[in-house]
């Protein structure tokens, strides 16, 4: 079963309470979120394996770490995944970025998927599926089933907050995935929005309605 890993860094805290602030206009909320990305990234990638290479400092030579080469890619889930991307790519510069568009039908909740763009070599990639919320999980799930239909092997999920319905779904689906978030929040409501949740990230990244 994949482990759910809550990032309660103080920092992170701190600024998921301004994210969830319903006061709390665009440009800043978008500033927030890619403030968060990018100290998710620095945990999400705290396992990531490295080598050592002889380099010369200004005093002696001596051997040092470096990546061992595992490449990295970002897949937002259109469109309010796109906000976490810039943050991530601060830390993960090399990282190759895919997009799933996918959409949740307002009736009966359940997405479809409109795009799907990948580098070509996602069965070699550490993969990070990206999205703000995991509410009901069904656009995680899809995105997931779409890139291991295409090859991917090693996926992880990255999230602000989640519903524990939407990490059951998640688990039963996909048992090899970890999932990461900031925050699991107490569940829906009749709405299937998360509570206390932090309104519709998409609206509220890029000042829709």
């Amino acid at each position: 079963m994949g482990h759910v890993h809550v990032l309660d860094h103080p920092l992170i805290q701190h600024k998921l309470t301004y994210i969830r602030d319903k006061n709390t206009g665009t440009k800043e909320f978008r500033e927030l979120v890619d403030e968060v990305a990018m100290l998710m990234a620095f945990e999400i990638t705290r396992d990531l394996p490295v080598t050592e290479k002889t380099i010369e400092t200004p005093v002696i030579n001596t051997e040092a770490k470096v990546l061992a080469g595992k490449k990295i890619g970002l897949v937002p889930i259109l469109r309010a995944g796109l906000g976490m991307v810039d943050g991530m790519r601060k830390l993960i510069p090399a990282a190759r970025v895919g997009h799933v568009g996918l959409y949740r039908d307002p009736e009966t909740l359940q997405p479809t998927e409109y795009y799907f763009k990948m580098p070509s070599d996602i069965s070699e990639r550490e993969l990070i599926v990206i999205d703000p919320m995991l509410a009901t999980g069904g656009s995680a799930n899809d995105a997931i089933s779409s890139l291991k239909k295409r090859g991917a092997k090693h996926i992880r999920l990255m999230c602000l907050v989640a519903a524990p319905e939407g990490i059951e779904v998640i688990q039963e689906a996909h048992p090899d995935v970890d999932i990461y978030l900031a925050a699991l929040d107490e569940g829906l409501n009749e709405k299937g929005y998360i509570v206390p949740g932090l309104g519709d990230a998409g609206d509220r990244l890029f000042g829709t309605k």
